[in-house]
Formats: structure tokens, sequence, C-alpha cells
């Protein structure tokens, strides 16, 4: 009936193509509202704890968001007059950067000093000043025993300087602004590289680092879909041996791709780092379903059907494997919704959507598309693949017994290997040695300080607040203990602040550089400064406006995710400890993504068992079969075991985006396993042996299996050209655990099917 249902619908191929074209363009219109986001928020959910407390801190003191100017002389020095000018006439230039709100450098830091009774606040290369050998030393000594300077605006050996812009952008998307940020800032860096060839800028800092996001993800969207398209053709040209069969899986292919990105628009979705990908990866599975029906197809007019009744065949032999597979893949993706990332969350909806698209394509247009093509099967079609695989089986069946110790060592193995993977998230090592913000933050890191930072808010929750010595000496005993922590390479802190204008007012006396124990005296000394500091370079990055409240800005090296999360606990241990009547939080863009990698991965475990139970009683349901259900889970689980312990011994780290690969691949070597179980099975229910079941599984599917895992293998490891890791990792582990699900389905699974139905056999044997 089904036979006879699929036939009648492929007497009007026109009609279906005529169909699908109409409701694809009516999709792919949607493609219209697309809009690309790069910064790091696309990566947090709004209610997302750390992001929160980021955000109230960006509230209540000055923007963080920066970009830093790294300015590094031939010479190794940047004290000497060719330099100091340099930095004060791009320190003037930077203010012109788009949404600045505040200039820091070293010759426009504030500096204070006595004279007589007068508190004398200027800069410390001061416009009235000419730059004498005797105010260059004068820099120079300030600026190595400022804990403000040193380690923050200049590099302890002198080697570097930095020009930090602080900008103001909004708090929803900021592409546009980045791209403007960012694009002022390189040109000016390409302006004094230009001017002054002896210099060298390197550009760091959050704007920085949402930039490389946007251009990383553009780089992938103009080279990896392209360089997809062109695998496809090769591949299915190559290992079908069709020129036809190629082209009918592009058509498939981009109008698959057209209608997901456009349902993608219709729904208000934007383009991230993540989603970018959708089409690579919706462009692989689709190739799977297509090449099952053509292999197929292709076999049965080589065993002498006619054209129109080999397609109907194939279609019906490979309909509900394609759907099964299709489903329990959009499963596995959409349990990507676990994920705390709202990107890796709209990576799995797309690409599920993508999925089943493809499927129902492949099972409608795809027919309709070969019906009126000039199609002749390849006399020959990888017939060395063919009696390979033929001689792959004779092999497992004959040792199968030995295969399945070797087996159970190797995954024993591999699984213990896995166990030994480390979260571990580096924002910057995102980013691959070549990209120019990874060069530039290395630099930074190896010079002068890391990228990491956790700024400490620290709550009084009344009015002037922070000028009770009680509260002083706790903000001091906290800056201080920072300081001696052996991650952190710069405190910033306004304990600093109230010590030199304490020594200041007492005529500069280093005896008194110590905190002033008399609120109203530790108020005004606030006020006078305040109120000689030009704009832009007030105290709101430190202190609220109520002055109830101040922010210690630590930066770190470039910790792992772990490694930066104890650092927080602790801090937050021994700051509750010296004052428990005080509120402390903390937050930055590095504390955000050390939190999101962990909870995420804890996300993704409860979502990878709900797939797992879903995708079982799929299999149960698909194969009518308890027992051959619960077999698949075996050499369904076991890839991943596979793919994580090779993992551990190519880098032994896993980062957020690895986090999800469990889920996402579970769906897909699902395939393999339900196309080799279903053709079993059916050997099975015609009375075949074990044997013989085997034997016509291995030769009626062990083409179509290595076709599809070689296509979707190279799709996925297209992405680990990908110079952003999040991308390239999850490309790799992906391929790694396709292949692995391939060995095992032709190895393992005959061998453990061979090993549970012997004693029925041998039963039946004796029986007769």
């Amino acid at each position: 009936m089904a036979s006879s249902a699929t036939s009648r619908l492929m007497n009007y191929p026109i009609t279906i193509i005529l169909i699908c074209m109409i409701a694809i363009a009516g999709l792919a219109s949607g493609g219209q509202y697309l809009y690309f986001r790069g910064d790091y928020k696309t990566f947090f959910r709004e209610d997302n704890p750390q992001r929160a407390a980021f955000e109230e801190m960006q509230d209540i003191f000055n923007k963080t968001e920066s970009v830093n100017l790294l300015v590094v002389p031939e010479s190794g020095n940047v004290f000497n007059a060719d330099t100091l000018n340099l930095i004060q006439a791009l320190t003037e230039r930077a203010w012109q950067t788009p949404y600045s709100i505040r200039v820091n450098s070293v010759t426009n830091f504030q500096h204070t000093y006595s004279e007589g009774d007068d508190l004398i606040v200027d800069k410390l290369y001061p416009d009235w000043q000419s730059l004498s050998e005797e105010l260059i030393k004068n820099i120079e000594a300030v600026a190595l025993t400022e804990p403000d300077v040193v380690n923050r605006l200049v590099s302890p050996d002198s080697q570097v300087a930095v020009i930090s812009i602080t900008v103001r952008m909004s708090d929803g998307d900021q592409t546009k602004e980045v791209a403007e940020v960012a694009g002022f800032v390189k040109a000016l860096a390409e302006d004094v590289t230009t001017t002054h060839p002896d210099h060298k800028i390197h550009l760091t800092g959050v704007v920085m680092l949402n930039d490389a996001f946007q251009l990383a993800a553009n780089d992938d969207a103009s080279t990896l879909v392209p360089a997809m398209f062109i695998i496809i053709i090769v591949m299915i040209g190559v290992l079908l041996r069709s020129f036809w069969a190629a082209l009918a899986t592009l058509l498939i292919v981009g109008a698959t791709i057209a209608a997901t990105m456009g349902f993608a628009g219709w729904a208000g979705y934007f383009l991230s780092v993540s989603t970018v990908n959708v089409p690579t990866m919706v462009m692989t599975l689709a190739v799977a379903d297509c090449v099952h029906i053509i292999a197929s197809w292709f076999q049965q007019m080589r065993e002498g059907l006619s054209k129109q009744d080999a397609l109907a065949r194939a279609v019906n032999l490979n309909r509900m494997p394609v759907i099964i597979t299709s489903v329990t893949t959009s499963i596995g993706f959409l349990t990507l919704n676990f994920s705390d990332v709202p990107i890796l969350a709209d990576l799995g909806n797309l690409t599920a959507i993508g999925v089943m698209l493809a499927c129902l394509l492949a099972l409608t247009l795809l027919p309709a598309i070969l019906s009126l093509m000039p199609v002749t099967p390849p006399a020959k079609t990888t017939s060395r693949l063919s009696s390979l695989l033929t001689s792959l089986g004779d092999w497992v069946i004959t040792y199968y017994r030995r295969i399945l110790p070797y087996s159970a060592i190797v995954f024993v193995t591999a699984l213990t290997l896995a166990s030994t993977n480390q979260l571990n998230d580096i924002a910057i090592k995102y980013f691959s040695q070549d990209n120019t913000f990874r060069q530039a933050a290395d630099y930074q890191s190896a010079h002068l300080s890391g990228l990491a930072t956790i700024d400490f808010a620290i709550y009084t929750d009344e009015m002037s607040g922070i000028n009770d010595p009680e509260v002083l000496t706790s903000v001091a005993a906290f800056t201080e203990w920072l300081r001696v922590q052996p991650e952190v390479d710069h405190v910033s802190s306004i304990a600093d602040t109230y010590k030199k204008l304490n020594k200041n007012m007492n005529f500069d006396n280093p005896d008194y550089y110590r905190l002033p124990m008399d609120p109203e005296l530790a108020a005004q000394y606030l006020l006078l400064f305040e109120m000689s500091l030009p704009y832009g370079l007030d105290l709101n990055n430190q202190i609220d406006m109520d002055k109830a409240a101040t922010r210690i800005s630590v930066t770190l090296d470039n910790l792992g995710s772990k490694e930066l999360t104890a650092f927080e606990q602790r801090a937050y241990r021994f700051f509750n400890k010296l004052s428990p009547d005080l509120r402390v939080t903390a937050a930055s863009p590095a504390l955000m993504f050390a939190h999101i990698g962990e909870t995420n991965m804890q996300s993704m475990l409860k979502g990878s068992l709900l797939a797992l139970v879903l995708i079982s009683f799929l299999l149960i349901f698909a194969l009518k079969s308890l027992k051959l259900g619960l077999i698949s889970l075996v050499p369904n689980l076991l890839p991943a075991g596979l793919g994580f312990g090779i993992w551990a011994m190519i880098s032994g780290e896993i980062n957020m985006a690895l986090s999800v690969v469990l889920s996402m691949t579970l769906g897909i070597i699902v395939d393999d396993t339900v196309h080799y179980l279903s053709k079993y099975k059916a050997a099975r229910e015609q009375g075949k042996t074990a044997k013989e079941a085997n034997q016509y599984a291995f030769k009626t599917i062990g083409q179509a299996l290595v076709v599809t895992t070689s296509v979707l293998a190279i799709g996925f490891g297209v992405l680990s050209l990908s110079s952003f890791a999040l991308n390239s990792d999850m490309g790799l582990l992906t391929a790694i655990i396709l292949v692995s699900a391939l060995v095992i389905d032709l190895l393992f699974l005959p061998a453990f099917l061979l090993w549970l139905d012997k004693p029925a056999e041998t039963a039946e044997t004796a029986t007769e």
C-alpha cells in the first residue's frame, strides 16, 4: 500500500516540485530579517546571575567596557621623549573614539602632591611643561611606584605603555557600536605604525574581544559554508560516481538551508558566532538523507528494477530509517535548550528545524527531481568499497569472539581517559594563535598583565558610608589581601587614593601614607580631590554618587574557569570573615564565562539523559523490538565515550562548546545503528541466521553507512578549520565521535549481535 502511494505520488513530479518551491520561497524570504550579533552578552541569558551582578555594577559605577592600546617602542623603554610624546598625542586622539567616556594613560594620570598647604592635582605629563630629562625621570619614578599606574598603564620593566579607553555602549545589541569603536582604534593604530614605524600597537580589551567574535563568525560564514558546498560536490560525485546524484543532492541541500535560515528570520532569531554554523550542520545532515535514498536507488536499478520502480522501492525502504534518524537527530539538537548559553540553544533549535525540513524534502522533492533526471546507475559504483565491506563482514563474523574482549579493553580504556578531561574555559583561547586579537592578548599577558578581570563591589547601604574608618580599613585590608594572591597582576582600589591624599595633605610626609581615621576628614580629602579632577577622569569608576559603595578592580592571569571561580570563592570567604556586615559582589565578563562553562555542563548532562530516554523509546518503536531497541543503546552511547577518550589524549580540556557535543551527537549516530539494525532485523525475519543477517546488512547498507559517515565527518571536520575554538573543537570532536560510531557499528555491533543470537541458534539446531 505504501509502495502504491509512493508510486502515485511520483506520478506528479512537476506538481511536487512546484509546491515545494513555493513553500521554500515563502520560508526563504524571511532571511531578510536576519541580523548579526557578535557581542559576548549573546552567550548569557538575561537572568544569568553573573550577568545580573555585572550589569548592576555597570549601572552603579561607570562602564568597564574598554579598548586598550598597547604602545611598544623598539627601544624597549617607554620613558623617552619620542614615546611619551606619542602617548600624549594618542591620549588626546583617543577621546575622539566613538562612545568614549574616559581615557587613561601614563601621561594624563592625575598626579597629586603638595605645595605648602595646597593640594596640587595635575597630569603626570603636564601640558604647560616641556619634556626635559628631569621631567622624564620624574614621570618614570612616579609611574613605577604609583599603584594605579604600574602593571596597569605601564609594565614594571618599562617596555609597554597602555592607553585605556572606556566606552559607554547600549545595553542591547552592540554590534554596530563595537564595529564603530573597533574600526576607529584600528585606523588609529595603523596610522601610528605608519608615522612611527619604530613603535608597535596592540589592541586588547572587552570591545576588541567582541570585535574578534564578530570577525570569527564572518570568517566562518564566508569560508566554511562555500567549502562545504565544494566538498559535497566532490564527495557525492566521487563516491556515488554520478554528477546527477551530486546535483540533486545540492539542490536539496540548498533548498533546506534557504528554508531553515528564512524560518530563522521569520521566527526572530539572529546570527551569532554559534548560529552561523547552522547552514554547515544542516547541509551535512541533509546529505546523509539524500545519500541513503540515492545509494539504495542505484542498488535497486542494478538488481533489474526500472528507474521509477527502483526509486519507489528506495523511498519505501528508507522512509522509516530516514524519519527515525531525523527525529532522533532533532531530539539531540533540541536538548541544547537545556544549555545555559542562549546561542547554543538557538543552534539546536534551528538545526533541528533544518534536519526535519531536510527529511521532508528528501522524501518528496528529491524523488521528484531524480525522476526527471537522465540518471543511470554507475556500472561499477564503489565496487572496491563493496568488496572491502564484504571482506570486513566475513572477517568480523569469523573472529567475533576475539573482537568482543578487545573492544571491551578499548572501551574501558577510553572511558577511563574520558573521565580525566577537565572543564576549562579561557575566552582568549577561543581564538587561534594566528588571530590578531589572540596575538595582542598573549603579548599583554607576557609583558604586562592578563586579560581576566574581576570587579568586587562593596556596599555599605549608607550615604557616605565608604568614609567610615571601619569600612575603609576593611577595603584596605581586602585590597592588600588581593595583591598578595599569586594569580593577581594588579589591583585598583579607592583605599590607595585615601592613603595618597592623607600623605599629600600632611606635606607629603611618607609616614602619613595611611588611611585617615576621621570620617569627616576623609570626606573632605575626597571632595577636594574630586573638585580638582578634569572631566572624564573622575572617581565614578571606583565609587558611586552617594559614596555608599566602592569597586575594587582586579586584573589576573588568564586563568581557566575552575581557577577563576576558585579565586572568586576564596575572595568571598576572606571578605565575609573580615567584614560580615558589608555586602560584596563579584562580576566581570571573564567570571561570567567561567561560571557558564560549569553550569552548562551540568545542564547538558540532564539534556543528554532526556535525549537518551526519548531516543530509546523511539528505537524500540521503530524497530518493533524491545531487544533490538535495548541493544541499540550500546553502539549509540559508546562512540561518545570513545570520542571523549581520544579527546583526552588530544587536549584534555573541555570548553563550553564541547559540553553540548554529547547531546548533539547522540541523535546523529543513531543513523548508522538504525539502518544496520533494521536490515539485520529484516533478514532475521526472513529466516536467516545471525551470520547471514550480518552478511546481508553489510551488503545492503555498508556502503551507504561509509558514504554518509564520510560526508558527516568531513562536514563537521570543516568546522575544525575555524579560527574560533568553540567551533573548531566542536567540529573536530563531533567528527571523531561519528567515525567512532561507524567503526563500532561495523566491528563491535555485528560481533555483539552474533554473541547474543548464537545461543538461540544453537538451541534451534539442537532441536532440529
